[in-house]
């Protein structure tokens, strides 16, 4: 239900640990085992978990907005030090350290990272720049 939110907070450089299809003992278990932040629009598992972000809205930009009023240190600027997919941590690259080389479009001049847990390989474009825009537009310039 946050699958979008979760690649937006990775974006944003924080550590999101995403899960779906879990029942909710499986989630408080979790917690448990590895504190964390629980961000969820579920008012059940929400009234359970003290320190709980109870999301209300269904679109993105506003419940970045929300985490925002609930966590006002929430940064509005991308860092792309981790990875969108599994999490993991990215390291700069050159286009030929790759693990699998020609994953790059040959165009693409400036930095390339690859994450260190699944290989995705990210490199600064126009999508960037997007991000960015998009996520200033939302949450203001506030680092």
């Amino acid at each position: 239900m946050l699958g979008r939110l979760a690649r937006y907070l990775r974006i944003l450089g924080y550590d999101t640990e995403y899960v779906r299809g879990v029942e909710d003992a499986e989630i408080l278990d979790r917690l448990r085992r590895d504190p964390r932040v629980l961000l969820t629009r579920d008012r059940g598992l929400a009234r359970r978990v003290p320190g709980t972000v109870l999301l209300h809205s269904t679109a993105l930009p506003d419940q970045l907005k929300e985490i925002r009023a609930a966590v006002p240190e929430l940064s509005a600027v991308p860092r792309f030090d981790r990875c969108t997919a599994c999490n993991g941590p990215l390291d700069p690259k050159r286009p030929g350290e790759l693990r699998v080389p020609g994953r790059v479009p040959a165009a693409v001049a400036g930095s390339v990272w690859e994450c260190r847990a699944c290989g995705h390989v990210y490199w600064e474009g126009s999508h960037t720049a997007r991000l960015r825009r998009d996520l200033e537009t939302w949450l203001g310039d506030r680092a």
